[in-house]
């Protein structure tokens, strides 16, 4: 499926009169009243009824997601509209997704059935530049404490709505962790093992977009808000064929214990693991070798910028260096904690050998 980008709240008009919506079910986070597009819905809520759902967290919970389908069928919607973060568009597409399935999803049971795709019209607009979810088959919740990861195909938007507007009203700290997730996630999937030429078109784009326009990003100029979303989107597009790598993997527990947002997370990471990586190539799991590894590091230095593999590690280095983000400071408990706590499905996509002793090494040089 093509993905269609649309840049205005006309697109959103459009969207509703090809679909014959009659009544579109508008999942949005707390941004909402603080952004233009409020505007629009309020306009649009005089001329046809639209069904507000607002009630899920940050890392929403299963039982919110039910909640939203009940609401969704009572209602008779027949549409869905994402505005927000990743956790609103995680919700919408779970949404869309169990919007079909047989009962009413009590004691986790759509997380256990068979998943059954349907033709509801999405229609997603990110209000950060980041997830990348909008260009995603994957989404998570939370049921009973422990993180559930839902994909089906079905669940991406098929059109999305790039508002660089959206991106005003972000503070500085958002603003810079969401742009290193999107990068992040362009290099992750670029030096993945699961990597296609595709994916990589997708990684360099995103790459490209993020280093070219990060300065004036963050100075909140239009142009790079706009150059940003697109990046976000690409990197999304590379990660939807790749999936993440070690640094996500090793990013999520810095997340729960220290409070960092996740893009800082995942740059503390990568930033070690990307020299890391390149001083230990022969560690290579990759099937394409030793030469293709050491070739594609390369590459992704030559995407930031720079002539190899070291000058991009350096790059990195120095890009959270000027972000000024704070090294968390762990404990030895926390370390313990820390080295058993990586998903090892993830660490099966990473082109490097990880164990469990390098991987305390890593989080050693990670954090303070």
């Amino acid at each position: 499926m093509e993905q269609k980008i649309i840049t205005d709240y006309n697109g959103i008009d459009q969207w509703i009169a090809e679909n014959a919506i009659r009544k579109p079910f508008l999942v949005c986070d707390s941004s909402m009243p603080f952004l233009k597009v409020k505007e629009y819905f309020d306009e649009l809520e005089t001329k046809t009824p639209v069904v507000k759902f607002d009630k899920f967290q940050p890392n929403p919970l299963y039982e919110s997601v039910v909640e939203g389908v009940k609401l969704f069928r009572d209602e008779g919607c027949d549409g869905i509209i994402a505005v927000g973060g990743g956790s609103a568009i995680d919700v919408a597409k779970c949404v869309k997704l169990y919007s079909n399935m047989p009962g009413d999803g009590a004691d986790g049971s759509w997380l256990k059935g068979e998943i059954v795709s349907n033709a509801v019209p999405f229609l997603a607009m990110p209000t950060t530049a980041g997830t990348g979810s909008e260009a995603t088959r994957y989404a998570v919740v939370y049921y009973n404490d422990a993180k559930q990861s839902i994909t089906s195909e079905s669940i991406i938007p098929s059109t999305v709505l790039m508002d660089a507007s959206a991106l005003k009203t972000l503070p500085l700290y958002q603003k810079k962790a969401t742009m290193c997730d999107a990068l992040c996630h362009a290099i992750e999937s670029f030096w993945s093992v699961n990597s296609t030429e595709e994916s990589k078109g997708y990684s360099k784009k995103a790459i490209g977009l993020v280093i070219a326009n990060m300065d004036a990003y963050l100075a909140n100029d239009d142009e790079a808000n706009a150059n940003m979303l697109v990046a976000a989107n690409m990197a999304g597009k590379a990660i939807n064929i790749t999936q993440t790598t070690a640094g996500h993997a090793m990013c999520y527990k810095i997340t729960s214990l220290f409070g960092s947002a996740h893009g800082h997370a995942a740059i503390l990471c990568d930033r070690v693991l990307f020299p890391w990586m390149i001083k230990n190539t022969d560690k290579f799991v990759d099937s394409r070798g030793e030469e293709y590894l050491k070739n594609t590091l390369d590459e992704i230095g030559k995407a930031m910028g720079c002539e190899d593999a070291q000058g991009g590690a350096e790059k990195l280095r120095k890009i959270f260096e000027a972000l000024a983000f704070e090294v968390p400071a762990a404990t030895d408990e926390q370390y313990e904690e820390l080295k058993t706590s990586v998903n090892p499905v993830r660490l099966k996509n990473h082109p490097v050998r990880l164990d469990v002793e390098t991987i305390d090494r890593l989080y050693h040089e990670i954090l303070r």
